[in-house]
């Protein structure tokens, strides 16, 4: 991982870049990488809390190193990042929580196209040292955002995280797959401690702010 500075509109904004290569297949949320697919890196980029770009996909293409990538965009600070592991699963967050929502909100609550540039945001990368089938890739991200609402809810935030957040899963694409990937299965359950503690303690931080 590689943080970097860059000046944009009279502000010091912030990236951190994973460089993974080839042998490696993601699960995202993203805007850009998205899906499932093969991909060599992914970026966490910071942007300004007023963020009024109307192109996020070209801007992260802009600032990524070239090729297949994942690209997720942050208010947050990305240099408090924080990372946790548990048995060979490292999980990086970073914690904005500056409006925290309930999935399930009555209608009307947001507005859907103002709230990604309104909101903080919590981005998760999740490193996993064992290849995984698509369902169980699906599983994880349901692992992450469980642990990831289970550790805000355990610091007392009202909401399951942000209308923005964002998540990636980064597997081997090589080796016996894995074919579950929920909290209870032994891989699953370690992304889920993973991503636990690293969002707690972003959390945390966030409130000592």
């Amino acid at each position: 991982m590689r943080l970097s500075y860059r000046d944009e509109d009279g502000e010091r904004l912030g990236s951190l870049l994973w460089e993974f290569g080839s042998g490696w297949r993601m699960i995202s949320s993203a805007m850009l990488g998205g899906g499932i697919g093969p991909r060599t890196w992914v970026l966490n980029a910071q942007v300004a809390a007023g963020y009024s770009r109307m192109d996020p996909v070209e801007h992260l293409i802009e600032l990524g190193p070239g090729g297949d990538g994942v690209g997720m965009m942050t208010a947050a600070s990305v240099e408090r990042h924080v990372t946790a592991a548990d048995d060979g699963v490292e999980a990086t967050a970073t914690v904005g929580l500056r409006v925290p929502t309930w999935a399930a909100a009555p209608a009307g609550t947001a507005d859907p196209e103002l709230a990604p540039i309104r909101v903080g945001t919590i981005n998760i990368l999740v490193v996993v040292p064992v290849a995984m089938t698509d369902a169980a890739l699906v599983n994880a991200v349901m692992t992450v955002t469980e642990a990831k609402t289970q550790a805000l809810v355990e610091e007392g935030f009202a909401g399951t995280g942000t209308a923005s957040d964002a998540v990636c899963v980064a597997v081997p694409d090589h080796g016996m797959p894995e074919i579950f990937g929920g909290p209870r299965s032994d891989w699953g359950a370690r992304i889920a401690r993973a991503v636990h503690a690293a969002v707690r303690q972003g959390a945390r931080a966030w409130s000592a702010r």
